[in-house]
């Protein structure tokens, strides 16, 4: 991917009519990002399909949830959300829920962009899979921090080790 890309790129606010093609984005992220993480056999059970019907349901939230798309050349190839605190006792009153972009756009600037939309500068904090690497490294440059805390997550069947960032 070329620089060029970033200056294409628009992030807006996700739209009822989105939901087919984010469930396509959606489904496709998670095989790019859990492969190595999940079983092949787990991974048979998702689809394009089932994940628009999440989007569905996120697409109903209230205000207070800040979900936006990344698209390019009208496609859209990532989006992000945020929003209240899910955790008991959370360090911080906002979490980022998800952040996900096709592997053919990491590196230009379309994440950044993307996270900027969600949370900006405010305190903030996320669960991140503890083996990978890349999004750990992009949260460390957005002044993220490790607290501690970790858990293992129901994924597709199967659990996924977290542990929690804050900033």
């Amino acid at each position: 991917m070329s620089t060029d890309v970033v200056a294409e790129v628009v992030v807006r606010p996700i739209r009822d009519s989105d939901v087919e093609a984010l469930g396509r984005v959606h489904a496709t992220c998670w095989h790019e990002t859990y492969d190595h993480l999940i079983s092949a056999a787990a991974f048979e059970h998702l689809s394009p399909r089932r994940m628009a019907e999440l989007w569905n349901h996120y697409a109903e939230r209230g205000e207070e949830y800040q979900q936006f798309a990344a698209l390019v050349d009208g496609e859209i190839v990532g989006f992000v959300g945020s929003g209240p605190a899910r955790d008991e006792n959370p360090p911080r009153e906002r979490e980022l829920y998800f952040i996900y972009l096709l592997d053919a756009y990491h590196g230009t600037g379309i994440g950044q962009k993307l996270f900027d939309a969600a949370v900006g500068e405010e305190p903030v904090y996320l669960w991140v899979a503890s083996d990978n690497p890349r999004a750990h490294r992009f949260y460390a440059r957005n002044g993220f921090i490790a607290d501690g805390a970790d858990q293992h997550v129901p994924f597709l069947g199967e659990e996924i080790h977290e542990v929690r960032l804050v900033r």
